[in-house]
């Protein structure tokens, strides 16, 4: 998208695509944080970059559809977080990016869309159950050690995620 045709772009939309590509951005370093903090798990930590094309899709799908794309990025982030807390484990703390994932269906929508922001609730509260339910042992081998800092460093990403959308957000009309 070009930064013009941004700008034609409704606020809420303007907002969703900029977390987009935040998150979009920062998917990489990642497992490079994993490695330096953790000393190994690279490998599996390199599954968390399958997710990024399809934060690249809200982006791209903003244009066309700004409705879609409000929808897409806690879509999105919800299998993501799920996805992460299956390979990571829950005591690593990914399951803490279900927050964020709320913020944004409760930031993204209008008044008059509010069907999708029940449909949307919905659906990231039960994948939150599904995944507090179902999971098990994580598929990667991590000591409690390993998993306190891999929850440290998920708090920390979780923290500053929910304050850039909420100033993200902030300006954002609703109406």
């Amino acid at each position: 998208m070009k930064p013009n045709e941004a700008e034609e772009l409704d606020p809420l939309t303007r907002a969703t695509v900029t977390v987009a590509w935040v998150i979009f951005l920062n998917k990489p370093f990642y497992p490079l944080y994993v490695w330096y903090l953790v000393g190994h798990g690279i490998t599996a930590s390199l599954a968390t970059l399958i997710s990024a094309p399809f934060f690249f899709a809200v982006v791209l799908v903003a244009k066309r559809s700004p409705l879609a794309s409000r929808i897409l990025l806690p879509a999105v982030g919800t299998l993501d977080t799920a996805f992460e807390t299956t390979l990571f484990g829950q005591g690593s703390g990914t399951e803490l990016f279900f927050a964020a994932c709320i913020m944004l269906v409760a930031l993204s929508f209008r008044p008059q869309e509010k069907f999708w922001q029940y449909a949307m609730t919905i659906f990231v509260f039960g994948v939150f159950v599904a995944s507090r339910t179902f999971n098990g042992q994580p598929w990667y081998p991590w000591n409690a050690g390993e998993l306190s800092t891999l929850l440290n460093l998920n708090i920390f990403a979780v923290a500053s995620l929910l304050a850039f959308i909420a100033l993200r957000y902030a300006s954002s009309a609703r109406a």
